[in-house]
């Protein structure tokens, strides 16, 4: 069996901005660990990460948090949209789901876009010449969507932990949950703690 590198994040949380990178630098360096990202809608609309969280995710990963993010850090955050459009990318065109993701996180917490409603969403659709469903931007997560949260928390419950970001690394019969929050602030790390795995 070929390895599968399962990513449990939410596009609205900082930490899984802040891990991103690692998953960018597995995709780079290991070519055929399939990768299966999963959103998992935590943000609803009712909470948010806030400044504190931020700050600290600014300051271990040396990302960028623009002005306009930081200005509504403590606003409560929806992530909804961005759940329902992440399935059905996963589910029509999973080469373009990483840079995407990449696209979608930079324009939230870098340029302040709060992926609230569709117009949001129009440049990067553009940029990546997709031709999403109405369905995708309703306020509601789509079947898709919901399919997904049952296969996270499926997995969740084998992991042991509905904490998130997660990566779970499988390979053969062994499966490893990646402890992501080593490599934030150097997720080229990474691949030395992939390449004794799969050894």
């Amino acid at each position: 069996m070929h390895p599968e590198l399962y990513f449990i994040y939410d596009s609205h949380c900082p930490w899984s901005y802040a891990s991103t990178p690692i998953v960018n630098t597995i995709r780079k360096n290991f070519p055929d660990v399939e990768i299966h990202f999963w959103h998992c809608a935590h943000y609803d609309g009712s909470d948010c990460a806030g400044f504190s969280q931020i700050k600290a995710a600014e300051k271990e990963s040396g990302l960028e948090f623009g002005q306009e993010h930081i200005r509504f850090a403590d606003s409560p955050k929806n992530a909804t949209l961005t759940a329902n459009f992440m399935a059905w990318l996963q589910g029509k065109q999973q080469d373009k789901v990483l840079p995407v993701l990449n696209a979608l996180q930079k324009a939230h917490f870098a340029e302040g876009n709060p992926l609230g409603c569709k117009n949001d969403f129009m440049e990067i659709i553009a940029q990546f010449k997709l031709s999403p469903p109405n369905k995708v931007f309703k306020d509601e997560l789509t079947n898709e969507a919901l399919y997904q949260q049952s296969d996270i928390k499926e997995l969740q419950e084998f992991m042991q932990t509905t904490a998130f970001p997660a990566m779970l690394l499988t390979y053969g019969d062994n499966a490893v949950l990646l402890d992501h929050a080593r490599f934030i602030n150097k997720p080229l790390n990474i691949t030395n703690e992939v390449k004794k795995l799969l050894a």
